[in-house]
């Protein structure tokens, strides 16, 4: 049992109190406003009491994978020295910055973004295997556009050195961990996943196999970062649509199965997380958001890119459907974790519509209950209440997002991540007046 300020340990690495920043896209970019941009993003956090912030997904390379507009890439070591600044503002607070290390394969924007691939036309996206015959067949219907490179056995060993590189230039600058996208369907989920890998060399076909290309990850990360926190996100493909259209997916008794080989490997915790073999709203469960897609000084972004105005009503049409599929749900990781931290000894995270401060307390064993987690976090939330924090650590509050997923949409644009919603900002500006969110815990 435990209470959410208290203390704990990942990888020798002291963390305040188990409340943490789960990661978001910034759309930071690399621009000489970068830097500035996620200091102004993740520094309300440390300041209000958040001991963990994951950065959202940093690219490993400088060219292609990047699953959305506007993120920032970690391929150049003179960028990434500018990034002290970021972590230094982090430390000030007390709090403690983990990097989110993320290529994201066949998700990537040559695949969906139709501005993008007319500008990049030669430009592949990188694969673990062909694609399964359902992507082919968005393909062939003009939904998406594939022009995959299969990742050769040599590539796949260079791709593994572009995460280890990355990791070492981000601990140079100060970062106190890292963080692996193993899921939503960046290429590490690509990896572990019968859905995508059909791979026949050491780096596919059984299980064990599917997870050598973490293991090689987590040696290069030793061998060019040293002992540095290493944590990631570990999938259970339980949302993908049934038989017969998705035969093969990660159960839940996978999942577990795969966090238990993470931590022989030398995993330091695990994110334990149910997300689908595409890209959809099982990652951002909740309500359709109506009023993103209504922005009319929007329209023009979103057709350029998705690829005109009946493409852009198509996405959004599957987004009112998937509204519906994946509904808000509380908490709705906590089975999955349970049963991971069951398997493990290494700290298990929890996220994933978790919206109160009682419910963390229960998710934690502080109310008596068995714990099914050992850290708690939250994403979306903090687009809403950018010092929630302050909140939660003082009272038995609940966050003010609605799950209306209206800043979720508008980031296919590269428009940065906020909350829209008016109700959420005005309740906001009431407990601001109110003086809510002021404490600073500067060190």
């Amino acid at each position: 049992m435990a209470s959410l300020e208290d203390p704990i340990e990942i990888g020798g690495v002291t963390i305040p109190n188990r409340l943490y920043r789960a990661p978001l896209l910034e759309c930071a970019g690399n621009g000489p406003d970068a830097v500035a941009t996620l200091i102004d993003d993740l520094e309300p956090a440390a300041a209000s009491g958040v001991g963990l912030i994951f950065q959202g997904a940093v690219i490993v390379r400088g060219e292609g994978g990047c699953a959305a507009p506007g993120m920032t890439r970690v391929h150049d070591p003179e960028f990434v020295s500018r990034l002290s600044a970021l972590t230094e503002r982090i430390h000030d607070h007390g709090g403690r910055i983990f990097a989110q290390l993320e290529h994201g394969g066949l998700r990537s924007m040559e695949t969906w973004h139709a501005e993008f691939r007319a500008a990049n036309p030669d430009l592949e996206q990188l694969a673990v295997s062909r694609p399964p015959w359902q992507l082919r067949a968005l393909d062939r219907f003009g939904v998406l556009s594939y022009d995959p490179h299969v990742l050769s056995t040599a590539e796949v060993y260079e791709l593994a050195a572009d995460f280890g590189r990355s990791a070492a230039w981000l601990v140079e600058a100060g970062y106190d961990g890292l963080h692996l996208s193993g899921a939503n369907m960046g290429i590490v989920q690509q990896f572990l996943s019968p859905f995508y890998n059909r791979r026949e060399d050491e780096f596919g076909g059984s299980p064990e196999a599917r997870l050598s290309f973490l293991a090689l990850v987590h040696d290069e990360i030793r061998e060019r970062a040293g002992d540095v926190p290493l944590t990631t996100k570990v999938p259970a493909e339980t949302p993908a649509p049934p038989s017969p259209i998705v035969r093969r997916k990660l159960s839940l008794e996978d999942g577990v199965e795969i966090a238990r080989r993470l931590e022989k490997i030398g995993y330091d915790a695990v994110v334990p997380v149910q997300t689908s073999v595409t890209w959809d709203m099982s990652i951002v469960r909740g309500k359709y958001p109506k009023r993103a897609w209504e922005l009319e000084h929007l329209e023009a972004a979103y057709d350029a890119a998705f690829g005109g105005p009946w493409r852009r009503r198509l996405v959004a049409a599957a987004n009112r459907l998937q509204s519906l599929q994946y509904g808000t749900e509380s908490a709705w990781n906590e089975e999955f974790c349970r049963r991971v931290r069951e398997a493990v000894s290494i700290p298990v995270l929890a996220e994933g519509g978790i919206r109160e401060r009682a419910e963390m307390d229960r998710l934690l064993g502080d109310t008596g209950a068995e714990p099914a987690c050992d850290v708690v976090g939250m994403a979306r939330p903090f687009y809403a209440e950018p010092r929630l924090a302050a909140r939660l650590l003082e009272s038995d509050a609940r966050v003010l997002c609605e799950s209306c997923n209206n800043c979720a949409v508008p980031q296919a644009t590269g428009a940065p991540g906020m909350c829209r919603t008016p109700s959420v900002l005005r309740r906001r500006g009431e407990l601001e007046r109110a003086g809510a969110y002021d404490v600073d815990r500067s060190s």
